[in-house]
């Protein structure tokens, strides 16, 4: 009960750090995507990873259940958020409509079920002809979807890059941008360009966040290889972030040791913490929960400074990955690649701190201060595992 408290005071507080930012606002509106939103990396939930086209009303009202029985809307998740499938038509004027057999209530009626659980509501589209899935894309209807989804109540729009005519994204994506502008209603834009043309050099202006990877897949090899390949941090920040795809903790594929350093090391790199995985039943899964569900690791992820994490040293296969945050602290994860435990060493002049200073070092797993250290910590790491610590200076 106390560690309960406690984690609920860590997220409380950051929260309200989080709350006294001051927004840039841009001028003129089409230049730049001003809508306030994405000052810390979006958390939330979206169908794809489990789901894939296999969505329904039902399943989306009993997700959004699971996030307030659960506490997972307590840690921050809020985004209740359907990947591809849920469209199936376009009229004659131009208008999208969903598969009546799915969603026989309507996505209106679906968004305002979600809010009155006070979480947000999110839907997915494609800058193309088509989506990935063969259903109406949003090319040269982006107006006419922008304003669809905001009469919904839509708060969030993942927005893929399938059937795209060969028109480059730079071109694509800022047509949605001024459409979702345009309506007056705040919609997250998640960009899902795949990284084609290196996105975190121009989507700062144009999305709150985008995608720099291809697919993730539930393999501990899939989800080290879109982190390698993620953007270049300095691109990166409060109100636009990259993106290594959707969180697969809780599909089954990766150890609870691999799952642990997947959300370890999505959190120090500000990516979005979105969950892949079967929330309906995610409170049989005490693991699973426990993982989604660390405050000590969320507040690295959401720390308002929104610094992303980089690889500071690698000495075969151990990482360091080192990264400041508000409070002068320094978040670090030890990385292990290997078959095999190893020793990992973080040198304080790897991690850009003055060598004289001492540090108090936290593992974030086991809620435990290691001692204070000078000049550099060392620790055994287990295969395919990670150690995620914060080090605060003593004064």
């Amino acid at each position: 009960a106390r560690h309960k408290v406690a984690t609920l005071a860590t997220m409380t507080k950051m929260r309200a750090l989080v709350s006294v930012l001051v927004l840039s606002v841009c001028l003129p509106a089409s230049l730049c995507l001003d809508n306030g939103l994405g000052r810390t990396p979006q958390m939330g939930w979206n169908s794809w990873n489990h789901y894939a086209c296999n969505i329904n009303e039902n399943l989306i009202k009993a997700t959004a259940d699971a996030f307030i029985t659960s506490g997972l809307s307590k840690f921050g998740y809020n985004y209740v958020n359907m990947d591809d499938c849920w469209a199936l038509t376009r009229d004659d004027k131009g208008i999208v409509h969903e598969d009546p057999k799915a969603f026989p209530s309507g996505i209106k009626a679906l968004a305002d079920y979600v809010h009155a659980k006070g979480l947000k509501f999110g839907l997915y589209s494609d800058a193309g002809s088509k989506t990935c899935a063969g259903r109406p894309g949003s090319l040269q209807y982006e107006t006419n979807d922008a304003n669809t989804y905001a009469a919904w109540g839509v708060d969030y729009l993942k927005y893929d890059n399938c059937n795209n005519e060969n028109i480059s994204p730079e071109k694509r994506y800022p047509i949605m941008r001024n459409a979702l502008n345009a309506t007056g209603r705040h919609i997250f834009f998640s960009m899902c360009e795949w990284g084609q043309d290196n996105p975190a050099t121009w989507a700062g202006a144009v999305g709150n966040s985008w995608r720099t990877t291809g697919d993730i897949k539930d393999t501990w090899a899939s989800m080290l290889n879109n982190l390698d390949h993620n953007g270049v941090a300095a691109d990166a920040g409060p109100g636009g972030w990259n993106d290594p795809d959707m969180l697969e903790v809780g599909n089954g594929g990766m150890t609870y040791n691999e799952e642990v350093a997947h959300f370890s090391l999505w959190s120090i790199v500000k990516a979005p913490l979105l969950i892949g995985c079967d929330v309906t039943t995610i409170e049989k899964n005490n693991q699973t929960l426990a993982i989604l569900t660390n405050a000590e690791v969320i507040a690295i992820n959401q720390d308002p400074l929104g610094k992303q994490a980089t690889k500071v040293a690698s000495v075969n296969g151990g990482d360091v990955w080192a990264g400041p945050l508000a409070d002068k602290a320094v978040a670090v994860v030890l990385l292990n690649r290997n078959n095999s435990t190893m020793t990992i060493q973080a040198n304080w002049t790897d991690l850009d701190v003055p060598p004289v200073n001492k540090y108090i070092v936290r593992d974030l797993w086991t809620h435990q201060n290691l001692g204070t250290f000078f000049g550099h910590f060392s620790a055994s790491v287990p295969p395919h595992s990670v150690k995620a610590l914060k080090l605060t200076p003593t004064q």
